[in-house]
């Protein structure tokens, strides 16, 4: 190395610029959730269509992620992190800019694709920038932070939902997100990557990850610890309203308010578990704990029987939510398990290819609807999800305090 990286505090600019990118990412992540009833309804849908179209559309945003993810993650190792931190955000706040303006569901389809392409760099290059700006052993409260911060933005977007139309709350989220540029000036890149620049390491090669047995190995492990997280949002609470007439409960579920519930309570969950991590001196450990909780709400979820109440519901939805508050420590160990020249794409592209992944679990969901019910399909394949990743994080490497100063060869 040709200097010793800088370092800073968990409180500095670059932590609070990436806390407050990760806010607008998810504020436009989920709004599509949020406003979804009331978009498509607006746009003349029928109920049924509401449910099948809603379903595609979050189909498409989820490609988007996947698609982004890849080519984020690979400028963000071959260009930088802060070129991913400006590229990405210009594309997601003027497609949702955009998606103010759609008259039809092909309109609407193309412009969450492209701002999924869009949202895909945020977390993985505010991560990545912060894990190598922070001492190792403040890593874990650091990246905790930031999601902490950011995942409230998604309770923003529901509130802002409750006092102005759909549409202008996109222009709300595009707006926010052309605000934050100005930010953005003030942050410095990475001591690791600017030291990696002057070397002939190859840099954000993503078939890198395929080449090497145990990179690959590491790789998937990364992406299945991660799944719990979205066959919580995007099956059981995305999807609270349809759960909610099988159960037979009293009162129409209004799947905005239980994201919300959710939302606040991943928000809580993400800080905590980084002081956890911290208590116990290990990723691996605090991930248990919180795989408990969420086995435990969706337990809970699935209890649910006819005429009880959406109040009910939506403190499930707080229950379960905080149970999948893993996400920041989930992305900080994709980070931690790569060398400086395939971090940024390790950690843009894990969690996406866990929202990706959402396609996957969507498919497995409908196809055992051929021979299950509704409810029986979402109690399988959250089985199926939770074993999968348990194994996962028994068989991944432990990288509390791990010197993230080397290069894959």
């Amino acid at each position: 190395m040709t200097q010793q990286a800088k370092t800073v505090s968990i409180f500095s600019i670059p932590v609070l610029v990436a806390a407050l990118g990760y806010f607008v990412d998810i504020y436009d992540l989920l709004l599509f959730g949020i406003v979804r009833v009331e978009s498509l309804r607006s746009l003349g849908l029928s109920d049924a269509q509401i449910s099948s179209d809603g379903l595609k559309l979050a189909q498409y945003q989820m490609a988007g992620l996947l698609i982004g993810g890849i080519i984020w993650g690979i400028m963000g190792d071959k260009k930088g992190r802060l070129s991913v931190l400006f590229g990405s955000i210009v594309l997601y706040s003027v497609a949702n800019i955009a998606n103010g303006f759609v008259r039809n569901i092909d309109q609407y389809v193309w412009t969450r694709l492209i701002a999924g392409i869009g949202l895909a760099g945020e977390l993985g290059a505010g991560i990545t920038l912060v894990s190598e700006l922070i001492p190792r052993e403040k890593r874990g409260l650091a990246t905790s932070l930031v999601a902490g911060v950011g995942l409230t933005g998604a309770v923003f977007a529901y509130f802002i939902a409750q006092y102005f139309d759909w549409r202008t709350c996109y222009f709300i989220g595009g707006g926010l997100g052309l605000m934050l540029l100005l930010l953005r000036i003030s942050v410095f890149e990475s001591g690791m990557y600017t030291n990696m620049k002057v070397t002939k390491v190859a840099k954000g090669n993503f078939l890198m990850f395929f080449t090497d047995k145990n990179r690959f190995k590491k790789y998937l492990l990364s992406i299945l610890i991660g799944m719990p997280t979205w066959y919580v949002v995007g099956i059981l609470i995305f999807f609270s309203k349809e759960f909610g007439k099988a159960f037979g409960l009293a009162e129409e579920i209004t799947p905005g308010k239980g994201i919300m519930y959710a939302y606040v309570a991943i928000s809580i969950g993400d800080v905590l578990i980084g002081l956890l991590s911290q208590a116990l001196k290990s990723r691996k450990k605090a991930l248990y704990v919180f795989y408990g909780i969420t086995a435990l709400g969706i337990t809970l979820f699935f209890m649910q029987g006819e005429g009880g109440s959406a109040a009910y519901m939506y403190m499930i939805c707080g229950l379960l939510g905080f149970g999948t508050g893993f996400w920041a420590i989930f992305v900080t160990m994709g980070a931690e398990q790569f060398g400086t020249n395939l971090r940024a794409t390790a950690a843009t592209t894990i969690p996406n290819m866990v929202r990706g992944a959402l396609v996957g679990i969507v498919f497995l969901f409908e196809s055992l609807q051929a021979q299950f019910s509704y409810i029986n399909s979402g109690i399988i394949t959250g089985v199926i999800i939770m074993v999968i990743s348990v194994v996962a994080v028994m068989m991944i490497e432990e990288t509390f305090n791990k010197d993230l100063n080397f290069y894959e060869e």
